[in-house]
């Protein structure tokens, strides 16, 4: 009896580490698969808007994690002592709201139609974690400027993207990298690393007590990263800027180095950037948005600069005649971007899909993988808990449409990703180093695509 059991414990093991070499050798091939098939894809064009969770434009799209599924107790928002408000926080200074609004989440469009400009809420580095509240998702009221505006949702249906969300695939479990605000995150999409001022003016630090709880908050972490809006030592950046308060050059290197180091094409395109180096801006310029330019291989006066960055008239030129570079990335100029408080929802959307439809309906489109995706969540709640990496993010929900003849059509993809999963696809694509250990083991959109 004693042999017939160690026998059969013997082929029982055998046949674990049969089947674990074959799950083994399929995740492998499924790997090589997906490597040798993403060489279709020869335009990579990222379109990055501005400020909105997934639950704010997509918690009411068909088959995906949205509002019906949100659970009560991250939907009910607490006080500082964790006690449910009667109502929602009042909106200041906005008499488009009424006072007595549920403490639940509730329709935008009602009281501020697409077309309107919206109130902003507040989203920064240290507000956001607390906004969170360790996944329970309960202080986005509380933690605000805008108070329970920050629980408002748009009629997905009526979103101009909406239809090209339902063409291909939107993905309902992205992340933006980065806690906090659109500075940060534009650094993260080009670098995946926290940028640095080390010898920042105690005027910009923030404090922290022993337990990490911010104290006053500031521009600069008090290990010296870069966490809030600042600008950078380059051009363009506002003409009344205190110097000492300006970034200083970065050296890390960013995907654009990356690129140029393997001789793949790339630009990044913005919204009036002609203007604004000509020293004349456009009122809704927004200098924190242009990333590459707080790094020394970008730096004023450098061959690198002048081909690399710039106008996003020339990504429309160059789409329309099929002369896109392997990379794209387009930031819409402020009144463009979709961010509350300056941009409307319709305009910015509207201008997003002739963006989308410029590539499509060009020469590129046939072998293109479009991504329209947002910086942040612009202090909009969102009621699913973002995943722990690191004590810089990611931080909450945010919405990612996948456009592409190689991308699933009619496909809501669960799939835990991260802004920096859009540089691991462009890594994977042209076989380059990662940059940091985040874009390293991030997904690499690997389940969009039916190639």
């Amino acid at each position: 009896m004693h042999n017939k059991i160690n026998s059969i414990k013997f082929f029982t093991a055998i046949a674990g580490l049969v089947l674990l070499g074959a799950c083994k050798n399929k995740e492998a091939s499924k790997k090589e698969n997906f490597q040798s098939n993403i060489q279709k894809i020869n335009h990579v064009v990222v379109i990055y808007m501005e400020n909105h969770s997934f639950d704010n434009l997509y918690g009411k799209f068909k088959g995906a994690d949205g509002l019906d599924q949100a659970k009560k107790e991250n939907i009910t928002q607490v006080d500082a002592d964790g006690k449910a408000y009667q109502y929602l926080p009042s909106i200041p200074h906005n008499s488009m709201f009424p006072e007595d609004l549920p403490n639940t989440y509730f329709n935008i469009d009602q009281y501020v139609p697409t077309d309107q400009i919206s109130p902003d809420a507040l989203h920064s580095f240290y507000q956001e974690q607390m906004q969170i509240d360790g996944g329970k998702m309960d202080k986005f009221a509380l933690y605000n400027h805008t108070k329970g505006f920050t629980m408002g949702y748009y009629n997905t249906d009526l979103l101009p993207m909406a239809a090209l969300a339902k063409k291909y695939t939107l993905c309902d479990h992205f992340f933006h990298s980065a806690f906090g605000g659109s500075f940060l995150n534009h650094q993260w999409l080009i670098a995946a690393k926290m940028p640095e001022f080390k010898n920042a003016p105690d005027r910009m630090l923030a404090k922290v007590d022993s337990t990490g709880h911010m104290t006053k908050d500031g521009n600069v972490s008090p290990d010296g990263y870069v966490i809030n809006t600042a600008f950078s030592i380059n051009e363009p950046h506002p003409k009344n800027a205190d110097a000492t308060y300006l970034v200083p050059n970065q050296t890390n290197p960013t995907i654009g180095d990356r690129l140029s180091d393997k001789k793949v094409s790339w630009a990044w395109y913005s919204g009036g950037w002609d203007n604004a180096l000509a020293g004349h801006p456009d009122p809704s310029f927004q200098y924190h948005h242009q990333p590459f330019v707080y790094y020394k291989n970008f730096a004023d006066g450098t061959a690198a600069k002048k081909e690399h960055l710039k106008d996003e008239i020339e990504f429309i030129k160059a789409a329309k005649n099929g002369n896109l570079p392997a990379v794209s990335f387009v930031k819409p100029i402020g009144i463009h971007n979709e961010h509350p408080g300056y941009s409307q929802v319709r305009g910015s959307e509207e201008h997003a899909v002739s963006l989308v439809n410029a590539v499509l309906n060009g020469p590129n489109g046939k072998d293109a993988l479009i991504i329209v995706t947002y910086d942040e969540n612009g202090g909009l709640w969102d009621h699913v808990a973002p995943p722990t990496i690191d004590k810089w993010g990611p931080g909450t929900r945010i919405p990612a449409i996948i456009i592409s003849p190689f991308a699933k059509k009619g496909f809501v993809d669960h799939t835990s990703y991260e802004t920096v999963s859009i540089l691991s696809f462009i890594e994977k694509r042209w076989d380059l180093a990662p940059l940091t250990d985040r874009d390293k083991n991030a997904s690499p959109l690997q389940n969009v695509f039916n190639f």
